[in-house]
């Protein structure tokens, strides 16, 4: 049961545009941390400008007002199925052009 957190900055989307992004990381929990179907929990919180602050760590990404960072909750996935989910949602976020890849923040935190 991955416990998803998703954070955006308010008023950068619309309710769909929020739901689309939420269906897409259900899908890639689905396909790729084998979440049981309807296995869904999320919290999408939107943010005021300046309360998400994420500054370059030297690898030349600078965010904008257009940041998602997903944070997800789990226990007993391996390294494989993590580097799977941050591939799907790379993919996804390019083919569905909803997010330059500099402002896609994923994290997987273990909950045993």
């Amino acid at each position: 049961m991955p416990l998803v957190h998703i954070h955006v900055i308010e008023s950068r989307r619309t309710q769909t545009q929020l739901r689309q992004l939420a269906d897409t990381v259900q899908q890639v929990m689905l396909d790729h941390f084998a979440a049981p179907n309807r296995d869904r929990y999320q919290i999408v919180t939107e943010h005021k400008p300046g309360q998400i602050i994420a500054e370059d760590t030297g690898l030349g990404f600078k965010c904008t007002d257009d940041i998602v960072i997903v944070q997800i909750l789990q226990q007993g996935r391996t390294l494989d199925h993590k580097q799977a989910a941050y591939r799907a949602l790379a993919e996804r976020r390019h083919a569905e052009s909803w997010l330059e890849s500099s402002d896609l923040i994923v994290s997987v935190v273990e909950n045993t």
